[in-house]
């Protein structure tokens, strides 16, 4: 079992390059569990954590609903932002500046074979994070991610969560608001989930956070939930 895992901060990247890049780290791994069952061998699998800050975008799931982008093709180009129908699972959401975006690309056979925990362990990084900033993040039952104030009317989204898996690959990840301009959610019924909000710890906290500061939070909480190192 491989438990090191390849962190790589791709900086500003448009989401169709990342995408592909995601999909060429995923295929590669898979290939290689292939190979290792088809010749009866043992080589190691890699694991990879790609942080990355998308320019304005909305992607919807594999099970989305296309009625959940509330923006014409010509208005979306107004707002300078491109749209992608992709193969996570989850409905719509935005990605922009302002948002760290982590995506995971890790053999579970390298750490345990379980879907549902797998999501419950980023929720986890994520809800520790933001403890360290006295914001209490929850988990809603019943939808991914995480939430705040969850059961009462101010309900509120801080991180969405969608994720695709074959072969105990995993892929895509996890958003999380923390300066991001949240007018752009106005043009989408998050998630698929009407009537509830969106929040970022800048506007929880009223101030600027430091995103670099957080990423670093994050690693730190997922390798011991994952019990993993990181390599640069």
């Amino acid at each position: 079992m491989n438990k090191k895992i390849h962190l790589k901060d791709l900086g500003k990247k448009d989401y169709k390059e990342t995408w592909d890049f995601q999909e060429t780290l995923f295929k590669d791994i898979v290939d290689l569990k292939i190979k290792n069952r088809r010749e009866d061998k043992d080589n190691e699998t890699p694991n990879y954590f790609l942080y990355v800050e998308h320019p304005h975008v909305y992607t919807l799931g594999k099970s989305g609903d296309l009625t959940n982008l509330l923006l014409s093709e010509k208005q979306l180009a107004n707002k300078g932002a491109t749209f992608y129908k992709i193969n996570r699972g989850g409905d719509i959401t935005y990605h922009g500046p302002g948002q760290i975006v982590g995506y995971p690309i890790l053999d579970l056979e390298n750490f345990f074979t379980d879907i549902h925990k797998y999501l419950r362990f980023l929720e986890e990084a994520i809800i520790l994070t933001l403890a360290e900033y006295a914001i209490i993040g929850t988990r809603s039952e019943g939808e991914t991610g995480v939430w705040l104030d969850v059961g009462t009317p101010f309900a509120r989204k801080i991180c969405a969560m969608g994720v695709r898996a074959s072969r105990w690959v995993t892929m895509h990840g996890f958003a999380l608001n923390v300066n991001a301009d949240l007018g752009y959610f106005d043009n989408i019924i998050p998630c698929g989930i009407k009537g509830k909000a969106v929040t970022s710890m800048h506007a929880e906290l009223n101030k600027e956070i430091d995103q670099e500061e957080v990423k670093s939070k994050i690693i730190q909480h997922f390798s011991v939930l994952f019990e993993a190192t990181f390599i640069n």
